[in-house]
């Protein structure tokens, strides 16, 4: 657990090819099944403190035990912490998240302990930051706002992976 941060509640795999990267994770690693959207509707997206509004992402979510691994492919040429890792010759681990529900006061204490915002924005699901502190590749955190909606979300997905039986591997929805 970090003090900062709270419990590492998931894992982000920045990938150039997301289908074979859950092809990978299913057929491998035997972990699923996955829950993917081509695109991640997001807004407010900003970089470095510029605002974008075409941000594509493809994204995949499973667990495996309580630990999620999220599958990012970014889609566009819109600047992005994604495309940083991908042009330093990396592909993998690029993050861990924390889901805090006082995301406000969190995100305030790591701004006054040295962080500073990467990027950030919204989705469905509820606010999100990248928080620019990265010692080596992997180790940006992500602290995602705890709302319901994405806490109910993330549940099913956790359940899904319960005794799953290879069935499915990849849905192309979000659990409802």
């Amino acid at each position: 657990m970090s003090r900062l941060f709270g419990n590492m509640r998931q894992v982000g795999i920045v990938v150039r090819d997301i289908e074979a990267a859950m092809r990978h994770w299913v057929d491998v690693c035997g972990v699923g099944p996955w829950f993917y959207v081509d695109r991640l509707p997001v807004t407010g997206f900003t970089y470095a403190g510029v605002r974008y509004d075409d941000v594509h992402v493809s994204i995949a979510l499973a667990n495996s035990g309580d630990v999620q691994l999220e599958l990012i492919q970014q889609r566009c040429d819109t600047p992005s912490m994604y495309r940083d890792f991908l042009a330093a010759g990396h592909e993998g681990m690029q993050h861990w998240s924390t889901w805090p529900d006082n995301y406000d006061e969190i995100y305030q204490r790591a701004l006054a302990s040295g962080y500073t915002v990467g990027q950030e924005g919204n989705s469905p699901r509820g606010r999100f930051v990248y928080f620019r502190n990265e010692g080596h590749p992997g180790t940006v955190i992500e602290m995602a706002h705890a709302t319901p909606t994405r806490l109910r979300i993330f549940d099913a997905i956790r359940a899904a992976a319960v005794g799953w039986d290879g069935r499915d591997p990849i849905r192309r929805q979000w659990p409802t």
